[in-house]
């Protein structure tokens, strides 16, 4: 399962973001390749490392659905065009405190 998203320079630091495929919690490929919900973690790649990692995270379908890439800087701080469906992603629904992540 794949959907179209803004294709990022090779050199533009990026993240790999999925849902957990047990839970559907929204996850992040830490540095180490494993997954983590928490958005500190985030690992930060670029050029052949990241197409090399994204490829790895597909095949991981009964860990993650739909791994895909997301700008960030290089601090791993979310950016880019997609930086409001990002951070909601990260956050949680804008609709009610109560549906929020609770903060870490």
């Amino acid at each position: 399962m794949t959907s179209v998203r803004p294709k990022l320079k090779p050199d533009q630091p990026k993240a790999i973001t999925a849902w957990e495929t047990m839970t559907g919690k929204v996850v992040w490929m830490a540095f180490d390749g494993s997954w983590s919900d928490d958005p500190d973690k985030i690992g930060v790649f670029s050029g052949d490392e990241a197409e090399t990692r994204l490829a790895d995270a597909s095949k991981q379908e009964a860990v993650v659905t739909d791994p895909y890439f997301m700008e960030v800087t290089n601090a791993g701080e979310i950016a880019g065009r997609e930086t409001l469906r990002e951070n909601i992603r990260a956050n949680g629904p804008t609709v009610h405190p109560q549906f929020q992540r609770d903060a870490q």
